[in-house]
């Protein structure tokens, strides 16, 4: 069974930084591409970014490009999410998810993701 298992979030101010982690087996790692999601109260489900490892590819959207960071660790077989700037209007739960093996590139609908991570809470406080 593929577990994607979330680290990080908490209270952060406005300006500051945090990271968030989600580790994954080297089988997931390695074969699937692993994104990043939030959703905000009353908000949908939106796409942050995510990397295939296998091809070298990653993808953000607009709202956050420039402003976090996406990278990768294959001996940690984890990928992190680095925050920098955070804006009060960035608090949403966060999570991780992944594809299956076979799908081709980084989608951006969370639809084409099959393993969720368990989400973690970020309040940006101004």
């Amino acid at each position: 069974q593929v577990q994607l298992v979330q680290s990080g979030g908490g209270l952060v101010q406005a300006g500051g930084s945090l990271r968030l982690s989600c580790a994954a087996s080297e089988r997931t790692f390695s074969r699937s591409a692993i994104s990043w999601f939030r959703q905000a109260p009353g908000k949908e489900r939106e796409f942050l970014g995510g990397m295939k490892w296998s091809i070298g590819a990653t993808h953000y959207a607009d709202s956050v490009n420039g402003r976090f960071t996406i990278a990768g660790d294959n001996v940690e077989n984890s990928m992190y999410l680095q925050m920098s700037s955070p804006k009060p209007d960035d608090t949403a739960v966060y999570y991780c998810a992944a594809t299956g093996p076979r799908r081709v590139g980084v989608p951006f609908s969370d639809d084409e993701y099959v393993y969720w991570g368990q989400g973690t809470q970020v309040t940006v406080s101004s």
